[in-house]
């Protein structure tokens, strides 16, 4: 994690050079940023360390912190890591983006290194309950609707009572949870519902909050002519995801075969859909094609009589959608699933 480390005084430069020293033993790496060495000071440079940075550590008082972040401030799941530390080195104080942006665990992580007392004042952490955000970043899950987690993570301050339905054997920690197995057939002492999956469910007459959080086990494998715009690619995904009744947001990754790796629809697809793709070798494909439908004329053109039913399973899980063509392109997909 890369973090700045930003002094305003003597006392302050001398913990901003201590903890640059500490950091190369850690994981963050700190670079630090004296107002005093930089013409105009550190305003002047706040608009690139804020964009260059995962994380901010003010050496200051917090007021300074607070005024020079004010107007860069967007949302929880944009912005840095902000702590505050005092230059007598008493209190690390976690600021902004606690869960999501890490502050909470570098306020920690400089308490125990320079010996100063972390502050930590979200009321999840003082209540000792796992926020939903943490709970989703740990096991890498997509929130799809950040208002509802604030919403639920809410309730769950307030002691409510709270439904769990999930795909995944993964369970937040939270003494107020009832396990759901039906979503339609929910106890009526829920006041609020978390649901882990990469399906889009029927669920009726529901009338208390929930919110998806996607776990990311959805391969997509691609075949397509030369020259696909990725456009069309990116619509043949969504259709084939839709029949499904799956949601993009799961996509874990998107697999092809070598001589389609510089197709520049596919990689856009990749870009739009925010997941890596995977390149198999003509080698990789041949050792499993056997188990799939072939062509010939996908033999006589690149060497293997298939690709993305080959490309989905190697990505790994269990095939769930053969191939399907879609005008020049073909789609598959594999699920994987996590049992403990």
């Amino acid at each position: 994690m890369k973090i700045a480390c930003l002094s305003f005084t003597h006392k302050g430069k001398e913990i901003g050079e201590k903890l640059k020293a500490l950091g190369k033993k850690g994981e963050y790496s700190f670079h630090h940023y004296s107002n005093d060495e930089i013409e105009g000071g550190i305003k002047n440079r706040l608009d690139y360390i804020w964009k260059e940075y995962n994380g901010l550590v003010f050496i200051s008082s917090t007021g300074i912190a607070i005024r020079m972040i004010n107007s860069y401030i967007k949302n929880k799941t944009m912005d840095p890591a902000i702590v505050v530390v005092d230059d007598c080195g008493r209190f690390s104080i976690s600021l902004l983006s606690g869960h999501l942006g890490g502050a909470n665990e570098l306020s920690n992580w400089i308490g125990k290194e320079i010996d100063a007392i972390p502050v930590i004042t979200t009321a999840s952490d003082n209540r000792g309950i796992e926020a939903i955000d943490i709970f989703a970043k740990q096991n890498n899950y997509y929130m799809d609707n950040m208002k509802l987690v604030t919403k639920i993570t809410g309730m769950m301050v307030n002691g409510k009572t709270l439904g769990f339905y999930s795909e995944d054997y993964k369970t937040i920690n939270y003494p107020n949870i009832v396990i759901v197995k039906d979503l339609n057939n929910i106890p009526s002492e829920i006041e609020g519902l978390i649901i882990v999956s990469s399906e889009n469910l029927q669920i009726e007459n529901i009338n208390i909050p929930y919110i998806y959080l996607r776990p990311k086990n959805i391969n997509i494998g691609i075949g397509c002519r030369k020259g696909v715009e990725g456009k069309r690619i990116i619509e043949a995904v969504e259709s084939a995801m839709k029949e499904l009744n799956l949601s993009k947001n799961s996509i874990r990754a998107i697999g092809t075969v070598e001589v389609k790796k510089d197709e520049e629809g596919i990689i856009e697809a990749a870009r739009y859909f925010n997941c890596p793709i995977k390149i198999f070798t003509i080698e990789e494909i041949k050792e499993v094609e056997d188990k799939f439908e072939k062509s010939q004329f996908v033999k006589d053109t690149i060497g293997v009589y298939s690709v993305s039913e080959p490309s989905a399973y190697l990505l790994g899980g269990k095939l769930i959608k053969e191939k399907s063509k879609y005008n020049g392109i073909t789609i598959s997909i594999s699920k994987e699933t996590r049992n403990g």
